[in-house]
């Protein structure tokens, strides 16, 4: 049994005429009688009551007239869905990110696809910058925004820059630095200072021990906390001075951030599979390059 049958079936079905169906299908009459006769020998049933003034459904026919109407409709709906997922409108979107980074705009931009794209299903997950760049390279995340990480460039996933942050010394509000515009690195030398952990960012651990080489310093780095909100708040217990991107941008009253000079930047980076067909994941992405 073919789909034509069905459909063949169906017309008859609603006309009650041999002829009358195969006018609305543009077949011949013959044809389409041998295309019915042919489905009732395929199901081992007699679907029509035929005579020569007229053509009923048997009881067994009606059922199939019932079935069918929902088979076709269902078929429908699935054609659909697979247009809207080909669009984008459907699917699943995965994202990684890292947290700071990504606060003032992640939230917006989220908001926006799904406004675009009800149908998607979207799962967010905030993770490591490593992390975020072997989730996509397996096919775990559709997409991320995350930082370079050269031991992961080569696994596959594709990148593209989308802004560079500066790095700052977070000091606190009494600290002689918190009333400078900017804060030379070689004035680093001597001071205590709190890095993120390299397992939590090698990116911006490595920059910053580059930027003390260049300076000359040897930095006197008394912790390494997972989160930069930790970094925030040693720094304002005074346990030492924080070297952190300008996203770790503090609304505390105790803790001011001031440039470091010569400047030296951290990038933010949107990371993709190049060999994953998501189209809800390409939507997502030329709506984050847009917005940058």
């Amino acid at each position: 049994m073919e789909l034509r049958h069905l459909r063949y079936f169906m017309a008859v079905a609603e006309e009650l005429s041999f002829s009358k169906a195969g006018e609305r299908l543009r077949i011949a009459q013959p044809a389409l009688s041998r295309a019915v006769a042919e489905l009732e020998v395929d199901i081992g049933v007699q679907l029509f009551d035929r005579s020569r003034r007229q053509v009923r459904l048997t009881p067994a026919g009606e059922t199939l007239w019932r079935e069918s109407g929902i088979v076709f409709e269902r078929l429908d709906d699935s054609i659909r869905r697979v247009r809207e997922t080909a669009r984008g409108e459907l699917g699943e979107l995965r994202v990684g990110y890292i947290g700071p980074p990504t606060r003032g705009f992640l939230g917006s931009l989220l908001r926006e696809f799904r406004e675009s794209n009800p149908g998607v299903t979207l799962v967010i997950e905030e993770r490591t910058p490593e992390r975020v760049w072997e989730m996509v390279s397996k096919g775990r995340l559709s997409i991320g925004l995350t930082r370079p990480v050269r031991s992961h460039e080569d696994l596959g996933p594709q990148s593209r820059k989308l802004l560079d942050e500066r790095l700052c010394v977070a000091v606190p509000l009494g600290h002689p630095f918190a009333t400078k515009k900017s804060v030379r690195w070689r004035d680093l030398a001597g001071q205590p200072l709190v890095l993120l952990a390299r397992r939590e960012g090698a990116g911006s651990y490595d920059a910053i021990l580059s930027a003390c080489r260049e300076a000359e310093v040897l930095p006197e780095i008394i912790r390494t906390p997972s989160l930069m909100g930790t970094i925030l708040q040693y720094v304002e217990a005074g346990t030492g001075l924080g070297l952190v991107p300008e996203c770790a941008q503090t609304e505390s009253d105790g803790v001011a951030l001031v440039p470091l000079t010569p400047k030296r930047t951290i990038p933010l980076v949107l990371v993709w599979s190049k060999d994953t067909v998501n189209p809800a994941a390409d939507a997502f992405r030329k709506l984050v390059l847009a917005a940058f």
